[in-house]
């Protein structure tokens, strides 16, 4: 919270600044009305009258001004700092070293969301803090030039109040940073489960999926409620000071008006004064709140911050064909796992198990680590490459494709480098340029692009990674959903892009049990038992059981 302080001192001292003309105006409104009726109606002046009508307008104009460019100097503040929380952790998300022990996807968007939010809103705080204190002093020095008394009863019972309100605060912490977790934890559930709602349904278990997001929620609903208690409480503590110092002021005032020792005016101010008070009073409550709120919300921040990396900073090897090798790897599925490709290689790969097809890819994409063995490029192994370059250097598509909303072209190329042609020459590679017939590049794609067959999205994805160019490019089933003439031009196209005699640095891996890319394919190996039990061409692997039942369906 120190750190947002920091980042914004021109918009939080100016609106520190201006919110405090506003309050300070504010407590001189009853102070005016005063000088009115004792200067003016008291005496039957009109000249008088109309000078303190006068200002009283010009009070007014100042305050009303003051408070519309204050509030949109700390609502600035307060909206900029929420982004830059939401950009840094976006960018701690992505970072291409990862993150070790990173919270689920829905919790982080939680914390992304409400937790970035709240935690800005403490420059709100900050400004009002400034405005209420500023309202209380300038309300104090008015009684004290009224009476003595008054004023020094304000500016020591204030404090006192404020003191007493603070004694709420750490429950209000406590209760705020446990409502916010709970509720992060239904949010990731519930990501969870939507993502996953055709497995759900495939093993049937909807019932105790429901069961289990109904057990979170009330959990979080129950920690809500206890928050909003701890608010509720200190919001009526708030009142009920602020009314019984009210009352007090309001007495004192009216038994020393019997005495003589006010004027109407004066005891009018005072009054006014004292109602005011219930004002400033409030702001710092609500100060008060919005700092306990924040701390627990800037806690849970700074934990995804302060996150270790998930990989080191490697060495990044010089650009060229890049040479890919497995050996004895252990994980997920694989049991000493032995693979070599090397550049320009077009090699397929054919699981019989679909669980060892997505622990290969997971274990190239860099989602799954490798408990024994190791994966090398270029000789060395991945561990001790910079993650960034591994990324770059071996680009998996996995077989459910993600695009996001916008138009083809900013799906194909997002960072807007290639021209038109090379987006074109990539969607006729995939044989998916009827996607964008008529329409052209600038047709729309809705979020996640349903807005797109399967099959389109699948061709759309793969135009995608031949446009990206990379040195190893692994395919994970990328014609599942297309029609065999449409996967026999996929797999000519891709031949055509990624093995030409001009790319023979170019290696792909097709994951894969389909014939008509198989048939392409260099060489073939077989996945069995999470390890690799035969190699040949697709021709010569037609006669085994276990190849012929996986691909021959």
């Amino acid at each position: 919270m120190r750190r947002a302080l920091r980042r914004h001192p021109r918009r939080l001292g100016t609106a520190a600044v201006l919110l405090s003309l506003h309050q300070a105006c504010e407590a001189l409104v009853p102070v005016a009305i005063g000088l009115t009726i004792d200067r003016a109606v008291a005496t039957g002046s009109l000249p008088a009258l109309a000078a303190c009508l006068g200002g009283t307008a010009v009070l007014f104009l100042v305050l009303s001004q003051a408070y519309r460019f204050g509030a949109r100097a700390v609502v600035a503040a307060w909206y900029r700092e929420s982004h830059q929380l939401r950009v840094e952790l976006a960018g701690r998300v992505l970072d291409p070293h990862g993150l070790r022990g990173a919270p689920a996807t829905g919790e982080l968007l939680s914390i992304a969301t409400s937790d970035a939010e709240r935690t800005g809103r403490v420059l709100e705080a900050a400004a009002v803090l400034v405005a209420g204190t500023t309202a209380l002093v300038v309300s104090a020095v008015s009684l004290l030039l009224v009476s003595v008394p008054l004023g020094i009863g304000v500016l020591v019972g204030t404090p006192m109040l404020v003191g007493a309100l603070q004694l709420l605060a750490p429950l209000l912490t406590r209760r705020t940073a446990a409502q916010q977790a709970d509720v992060a934890r239904t949010a990731a559930l519930a990501t969870d489960l939507v993502q996953g709602v055709r497995v759900l349904r495939g093993i049937r278990a909807e019932d105790a999926a429901t069961e289990r997001y109904r057990r979170t929620s009330a959990t979080a609903l129950r920690s809500t409620l206890r928050a909003a208690g701890a608010v509720g409480a200190y919001r009526g503590a708030t009142v009920l000071g602020s009314g019984l110092f009210l009352a007090a002021v309001a007495g004192v005032a009216g038994a020393l008006a019997l005495r003589g020792d006010l004027t109407v005016g004066e005891l009018v101010t005072v009054v006014g004064l004292a109602q005011f008070l219930a004002e400033p009073v409030g702001l710092l409550g609500f100060a008060g709140q919005k700092v306990a709120e924040a701390r627990a919300s800037a806690a849970r921040i700074a934990g995804v911050l302060a996150l270790p990396a998930a990989h080191e900073a490697g060495q990044v090897p010089r650009p060229g064909p890049a040479e890919l090798h497995l050996r004895d790897v252990r994980a997920g599925s694989l049991a000493g796992a032995t693979l070599h490709v090397p550049p320009g290689e077009l090699l397929g790969v054919v699981a019989p198990d679909p669980r060892d097809a997505e622990s290969l890819v997971a274990l190239l994409a860099g989602r799954l680590p490798a408990n024994e063995g190791s994966v090398l490029l270029d000789g060395v192994d991945t561990r001790a490459l910079a993650p960034g370059h591994v990324r770059r250097a071996v680009l998996v598509e996995p077989h459910a494709v993600v695009l996001f909303e916008g138009t083809v072209r900013a799906a194909l190329d997002p960072a807007a480098e290639r021209d038109d042609a090379a987006v074109l020459a990539a969607l006729e590679a995939a044989a998916a340029t009827d996607v964008v017939v008529p329409a052209g590049l600038g047709l729309p794609v809705g979020e996640r692009g349903r807005s797109l067959s399967g099959g389109q999205r699948q061709r759309v994805g793969l135009a995608r990674a031949l446009l990206r160019d990379p040195a190893v490019l692994v395919l994970h089933d990328p014609t599942t959903a297309v029609d065999a003439v449409t996967e026999e031009a996929v797999a000519a196209g891709l031949v055509a892009v990624r093995h030409d005699r001009a790319r023979l640095c170019r290696s792909t891996v097709l994951v894969t049990s389909s014939p008509a890319l198989l048939g392409r394919c260099d060489r073939v190996v077989v996945l069995t038992g999470g390890r690799v039990t035969a190699t040949g061409t697709h021709a010569e692997l037609t006669g085994r059981a276990d190849y012929a039942a996986a691909v021959l369906r």
